[in-house]
């Protein structure tokens, strides 16, 4: 505005002009004073550069219009203005004394406007946004953003010249720094109101600028203005209305923003000193007036405060929502309509779920003090519970005996612990320091279980039936009952007493699948030996509990010299062989009762030939084996109820209609027999068709009026799952991954359904442990019928396995299963138990479960192999190190 307007301009001499100039410095320079001790409220606005991008001009344009008659701008902005005006009157008027004294006052006026823009540099922060987050004005920073009205209170004591000097004008730069920010180019694309009045707002930018650079800025000017135009025709429209007032306000821009109109000379009128004195009655009263325009412009001030969270794409946003329909921008911005997320959303999803995760991110990890050592089990060293037992007679502490919550330490690796050998040289040999244990070479080694030899335990594959090998002795078995048929009509078998498991081992041979389970007792660490060989087996007793199989689905079951008491106590665990045994199955057991005559054996021996008879199982073979100068004896379970409802007594009894043969978990034993099913439709009428068929083939009981698992009818669910996982590791595990499969030998899948991934890796050297949770749907039946094994298990408790037994597990969807019921932490340190050092594991979950699972992965210092997200599902890939805590 002009400070010297009280000084008439009438074409007096040069020296008198000298005086005007003079007078209007001082009178400047005491106003400027004034201001800086005055304004204690002023946020003042940084020069911007002229280079802003029209989008970010444009998504402000709303903003500036209440106040664009006060909004900072470039010189160059500046002079764009001045010339495209439709106010000519106006602003002739007002720069007419600058127009005249140019020559004699231009270089005071210059150093007075350079002290006042330094001031106003150093104490903006242009480092921070000026946002807002809600209609109360508070800024992204927690600052307040100040209404017109809320300054104009806290100033009222001060006087008019210092209202329209200092906090005047300095109070509409704080509101538009926090609103927009962005409002320096703004200015010069505005409404009509603009057009009248910027000659004055600019008479401090520009010094020194000649006509010409102002006729360049002018048709720039006038291009940006007709873009602006078509944008907010509307706002113009309130512009217009408003020009009156936008008159009165010009004249309040701050002192160090006069100087610049100067140097515009793009008007030759002559102002008379009454048009100057009605200019200053009205500049006194523009703060209320201004206030009053605050107040009206409040619904319009709340979309400008939505659209400087992100102006680029605001812009957007105005051409499909032009004038008034931009109200719905902010609600817009809150929620996620249509095909593409907002920012806001997807900042404040990242944020929460940063927020979320940031209190699982620091873990302590320490070593299992426990005395098992580096073969530490849970469940199976308890020694508190297992002090506890009152009795240990039917082998009760061997039983699992779990702690109330799973523990969250590590188990210790081996000292020297190394690569495990890679099947089938595994059968034959392992690294020593891996199970550093000679006890058993000591006790049987005569019998060919395992002897040492420098670095490597030897397994000769043996046995104390089949001191010259295991694989004599199967044969030997089939040539006793061809029936039997390893690998076609016989896939799955149960051996009992297992050892070092080298039945089952070679029974891969002859394409049959065996699940061995012996205790952990004084024939140490015989389970581990048989899973570091990369055979198939499990810690577990005939105790008082049942085993945790489905009734009815082993193809034949083994015990050889395996130590159980057969015939003790109405033939209890006898019938725990028959429930688990498919009818139509084969009990083979090679004992000493069965070929010595010496009074225990054959106490023994008829014993169990009259509980074999009352449980009508058929003795079908007794026969010698001369090389390994064992007997053996193959009995046959019934395949329909005949027999049962003929004896003349009901001992062993029949148990009770509503006992569930499959029911198994902590189910305690009884010495009773299930009733054969008798419906051609129910499972266990039919055997299964020959091996491999019956792995491809649905199951004949499968009914189409069940509803499957993934929701359609079951033979349908069983075929859509077979395919899913075919594709599956077809395409993605065999060759996406990065895994070396001839390292692979031990596989569990932590959640399976009908066996799919299992039978999708039928072709690889591999067997797969399926684990069918307690509180899944109970499709175990379904895998052992293809030919398949598995086991019950639940989650929040340990497996029954040795450390380091498992090269890949599998877990589709498991762990979001098992966070409804306990903590994913100790189901996480249960998987370290479990894999060897390089194992890995592979995770099918919600993208919250993945990012917790890589977390806790991370901080174990395992190695992520792969990574992926797609809309709420994700598939994490890691492996195991060697890594340990101290």
């Amino acid at each position: 505005m002009a400070l010297g307007r009280n000084q008439r301009s009438d074409s007096r001499s040069s020296s008198s002009y000298c005086s005007t100039a003079t007078l209007v410095v001082f009178v400047a320079l005491c106003l400027v004073g004034v201001w800086m001790m005055t304004s204690s409220t002023v946020v003042p606005i940084e020069l911007s550069s002229s280079g802003k991008s029209e989008v970010t001009d444009e998504n402000s344009e709303t903003v500036a219009k209440p106040f664009e008659d006060i909004s900072k701008v470039s010189p160059k902005d500046t002079t764009q203005h001045d010339i495209q005006s439709k106010g000519d009157t106006t602003s002739s008027k007002t720069i007419s004394e600058a127009s005249k004294d140019q020559n004699v006052s231009g270089n005071s006026e210059d150093s007075t406007a350079e002290s006042t823009n330094v001031e106003k540099d150093d104490s903006l922060d242009t480092t921070k946004p000026q946002t807002y987050s809600d209609e109360s004005g508070t800024g992204e920073g927690g600052e307040v953003a100040k209404t017109a009205e809320d300054i104009a209170t806290e100033s009222g004591g001060n006087d008019s010249g210092v209202q329209k000097n200092g906090q005047g004008s300095n109070t509409i730069e704080t509101m538009n720094t926090e609103i927009g920010g962005n409002q320096e180019q703004n200015s010069n694309r505005g409404t009509s109101s603009e057009k009248n009045n910027n000659s004055e707002q600019s008479s401090n930018r520009v010094i020194g600028n000649d006509q010409q650079s102002a006729n360049k800025d002018k048709n720039s000017a006038e291009s940006q203005l007709e873009q602006s135009d078509n944008v907010n025709n509307s706002e113009e429209t309130i512009g217009d209305e408003q020009e009156p007032e936008s008159g009165k306000n010009s004249s309040e821009t701050s002192s160090d923003e006069q100087q610049q109109s100067d140097d515009l000379k793009n008007s030759e009128q002559v102002e008379k000193s009454d048009d100057d004195d009605a200019k200053v009655e009205k500049d006194q009263g523009w703060i209320k007036e201004k206030v009053e325009q605050n107040q009206d412009m409040e619904a319009e001030k709340a979309d400008v405060e939505n659209k400087t969270d992100s102006q680029p794409k605001d812009q957007a946003v105005n051409d499909v929502f032009p004038d008034g329909a931009q109200a719905d921008l902010l609600n817009e911005t809150n929620t996620q309509n249509g095909a593409w997320p907002t920012q806001s959303a997807e900042s404040r999803n990242e944020k929460e779920v940063q927020a979320s995760s940031s209190t699982v991110t620091q873990y302590s990890w320490k070593l299992c003090n426990v005395t098992a050592g580096s073969d530490y089990i849970p469940c199976l060293d308890n020694e508190e519970a297992i002090k506890k037992l009152r009795s240990t007679k039917h082998f009760e502490h061997r039983e699992r005996h779990c702690p109330k919550e799973g523990p969250d330490c590590l188990v210790p690796l081996p000292k020297g612990y190394r690569k495990p050998i890679e099947w089938p040289t595994s059968r034959e040999k392992i690294w020593y320091y891996n199970v550093p244990h000679t006890q058993l070479a000591v006790v049987k080694g005569h019998q060919n279980w395992v002897k040492v030899s420098g670095e490597y335990l030897i397994f000769p594959g043996g046995g104390t039936q089949f001191k010259n090998g295991a694989l004599h002795y199967i044969d030997f078995i089939q040539e006793s009952m061809p029936d039997i048929a390893w690998g076609k009509r016989s896939r799955v078998v149960l051996d009992v007493g297992c050892g070092v498991a080298s039945f089952g081992g070679y029974l891969f041979d002859r394409d049959t699948l065996t699940m061995s389970f012996a205790p952990k007792d004084e024939h140490e660490a015989q389970v581990q030996f048989a899973l570091e060989r990369g055979i198939p087996a499990i810690s577990a007793v005939m105790g008082t509990t049942r085993l945790p199989f489905p009734g009815g689905v082993f193809d034949v079951i083994h015990c050889a010299r395996c130590r159980v008491p057969w015939h003790t106590e109405g033939g209890m665990l006898l019938l725990e062989l028959n429930r688990l045994l498919r009818p139509g199955g084969y009990f083979v057991w090679s004992a000493t009762p069965v070929y010595r005559k010496v009074q225990a054996d054959q106490e023994i021996w008829n014993a169990m030939s009259a509980l074999t008879k009352s449980m009508c199982w058929e003795m079908v073979a007794k026969r010698w084996d001369a090389l390994n100068e064992v007997g053996l004896a193959i009995y046959r379970k019934p395949s329909n109820n005949t027999c049962y409802e003929s004896r003349k007594q009901n001992n062993p009894p029949i148990c009770q209609e509503h006992d569930d043969p499959n029911a198994v978990w902590n189910i305690r034993l009884q010495a009773c027999m299930h009733k054969l099913p008798s419906d051609p439709a129910v499972r266990g009428t039919h055997w299964p068709d020959y091996w491999p068929q019956r792995l491809e083939k649905t199951p004949y009981w499968l009914s189409g009026s069940q509803v499957g698992v993934y929701g359609k009818p079951t033979p349908e669910d069983f075929q859509e799952d077979y395919k899913h996982w075919k594709k599956v590791v077809g395409s993605s595990y065999l060759n996406g991954m990065g895994i070396n499969w001839s390292t692979v030998r031990n596989v569990m899948d932590m959640r399976s359904v009908y066996g799919g991934f299992a039978a999708a890796l039928r072709d690889m050297k591999v067997w797969v442990m399926n684990v069918v949770s307690i509180d899944s749907q109970d499709t175990l039946p379904v895998i052992y019928e293809r030919g398949l094994f598995g086991i019950y298990h639940d989650w929040c408790e340990s497996f029954s396995t040795y450390p380091r037994t498992y090269d890949l597990l599998h877990a589709d969807h498991i762990f979001s299963m098992i966070k409804k019921r306990c903590k994913i932490l100790p189901v996480f340190v249960e998987v370290d138990r479990l894999l060897r050092p390089e194992g890995k594991l592979i995770v099918r979950d919600t993208k919250e479960i993945i990012k917790e699972l890589e977390e806790i992965a991370r901080s174990l210092s395992w190695e992520i192999r792969l990574t992926f997200a797609k809309e709420s599902e994700g598939l994490l890939c890691v492996q195991k190190t060697k890594w340990r805590p101290n």
